[in-house]
């Protein structure tokens, strides 16, 4: 089953709160230093990823053709092995970009529904016309056929995080990523109804809270009456 559609009506953060509350995941998913230079502003974009690999020219000379085989309500999603990361800005050893606009036109036409670089990115004003949501590190110019080619499809791609941990993004996780940010939920939680009503009832209470605070109730107070409901789905 797709929860592209419930998903979209969430943030990132209502999405983070329910995988660090549910789940105690202590990020909440989230896969820190992308920035959005594409797409509606507003919104959100989900869908289960569809994973790539670029590998050094040196290591490899296997070249896959990934674009052509974008699967429709996907997220297509780009990184580099660990040994061409790094864990501060620009968080990539490489200067060359990994994906430009004529990918964004023939993912959109297949059906994507964005995409994820965890490396540079150009063409962005083509993006930018397609109105094709992509998120990356930063930008290049350089095509990257003298220093990295894509490889592998559908392997976990590790990502290496300023705090030293390393996330591996699975082909099927969900990626949900909006104007705060791109998070992952993973494919091994089967019960998404659970979350999702986790979710929906954080909203309401959170709605309540505002409420409150807004008539001048301490933040305390009106957090602790609306979100006591809360603690009973987590049992």
């Amino acid at each position: 089953m797709s929860y592209n559609v419930i998903l979209s009506r969430f943030t990132t953060c209502d999405i983070a709160d329910g995988l660090l509350n549910l789940y105690n995941i202590s990020n909440g998913g989230f896969l820190p230093n992308l920035q959005r230079f594409s797409g509606e502003p507003k919104g959100t974009v989900v869908g289960p990823a569809y994973t790539v690999l670029f590998e050094s020219v040196k290591k490899t000379s296997q070249e896959v053709n990934y674009i052509d085989n974008v699967p429709k309500g996907s997220v297509l999603v780009i990184a580099l092995p660990v040994e061409l990361q790094l864990p501060t800005a620009p968080y990539v050893k490489i200067t060359q970009a990994m994906y430009g606009g004529l990918m964004s036109t023939r993912a959109q036409y297949l059906g994507a529904n964005g995409t994820v670089v965890f490396g540079r990115i150009r063409d962005v004003g083509e993006h930018r016309e397609l109105n094709h949501p992509v998120f990356s590190y930063g930008l290049g110019v350089c095509a990257p056929k003298m220093s990295v080619k894509p490889s592998i499809i559908g392997e976990p791609l590790p990502i290496l995080s300023s705090d030293g941990t390393q996330e591996n993004i699975c082909s099927g996780d969900y990626i949900v990523a909006d104007e705060n940010g791109v998070v992952r939920i993973p494919k091994d939680i089967v019960d998404m109804e659970r979350l999702i009503n986790y979710i929906q009832k954080s909203i309401e209470a959170d709605s309540l809270v505002f409420k409150d605070i807004k008539d001048g109730v301490p933040a305390k107070q009106a957090q602790k009456k609306h979100r006591a409901a809360l603690k009973e789905l987590l049992d």
